[in-house]
């Protein structure tokens, strides 16, 4: 699964985020390391104070729609959804 990237507002760097529970918008940056860590802190493995902040998804979750196949369409010639996916149920 490709996780959406979302800047971090202490490093600024694009960091992949994480779905939550329970709230469709928002998720979680991944742990990272901030820019500076070895010049600052050596070998220490240190977190940018950013890591594992809730920030808003780029692009929230979209409910999938049931489309209604045509008499005798294939599944190639089925509408596509928002999200360029199909209901396969």
């Amino acid at each position: 699964m490709k996780l959406p990237r979302v800047h971090c507002k202490e490093c600024q760097r694009p960091i992949a985020a994480g779905p939550v529970a329970g709230s469709l918008s928002k998720g979680r940056l991944c742990r990272h390391d901030p820019p500076d860590r070895r010049a600052r802190y050596g070998d220490s493995l240190v977190s940018c104070p950013g890591s594992l902040a809730i920030v808003d998804l780029p692009r929230p979750a979209e409910q999938l729609e049931f489309m209604e196949a045509g008499e005798g369409q294939e599944p190639d010639e089925m509408p596509v959804g928002p999200l360029g996916t199909v209901a396969l149920f």
